[in-house]
């Protein structure tokens, strides 16, 4: 790994420059992890050990997992950078927690369910949930149903229906992710989704769409005019 100083990066391209003109969405995980630890070591650029951390975390999503000594052990972390990093994942869990259910909510766009999924879903592992709604379009419950790769065959309208049923649902949306980074759907996604619209006119319940979404990006079956 090329070792990149922050003052050999070109002052526009440097992380706080990019967040000022550009602003903070526009940063990658290690550009604004290297903003919170503020400089590395005489071995190791800011850039690098922001790299190096979230590697050794396997993924930004379970840095919360490693321990203050787990952090020590990575070279170039010292006790005051490893509750940097700690302090951020206990206010990022603290923050996350007052929106920790959809229950009662209106989805109005599918902007609202990519904001909530995107800090609640594993990246890492596809993951299927069924949004079940009211008839003013108010969330009564989402359900995790399925995990593994989302094949038409294993997903079964059956199961989602049983549960709509249930709620009394008068409405449902569908919404899984895509690890591999691309929102498009694939031809099981079209069929699984067609699948599920046909089944849910017969006993009278909607589908109103059917969400892919991925880092920092999402698919909407119903912007895209395809539900």
């Amino acid at each position: 790994m090329k070792n990149v100083r922050v003052e050999d990066i070109p002052i526009n391209d440097r992380p706080r420059e990019r967040l000022i003109n550009e602003g903070v969405s526009s940063l990658s995980n290690e550009e604004l992890l290297s903003i919170l630890l503020g400089s590395g070591t005489r071995e190791v650029s800011v850039k690098n050990l922001s790299m190096l951390i979230i590697s050794k975390a396997n993924g930004i999503n379970n840095l919360k997992k490693l321990s203050f000594n787990d952090l020590l052990n990575i070279k170039g972390v010292g006790k005051a950078k490893a509750c940097i990093i700690l302090a951020l994942c206990e206010l990022s869990f603290r923050m996350n927690r007052l929106f920790d259910t959809l229950s009662g909510l209106k989805l109005s766009s599918p902007d609202i369910v990519f904001d909530f999924y995107k800090n609640k879903i594993d990246m890492y592992q596809e993951q299927f949930y069924c949004i079940y709604l009211d008839a003013k379009k108010r969330v009564i419950k989402d359900k995790l149903l399925f995990q593994g790769t989302v094949n038409h065959s294993l997903v079964h309208p059956r199961d989602i229906l049983k549960e709509a049923l249930s709620l009394n649902a008068a409405f449902l949306m569908c919404m899984h992710n895509h690890p591999s980074g691309d929102v498009n759907p694939s031809v099981d996604d079209i069929l699984v989704t067609n699948r599920i619209k046909d089944a849910c006119l017969l006993v009278g319940i909607k589908l109103t769409d059917h969400i892919i979404l991925s880092n920092g990006a999402y698919y909407s079956f119903l912007e895209n005019g395809k539900i």
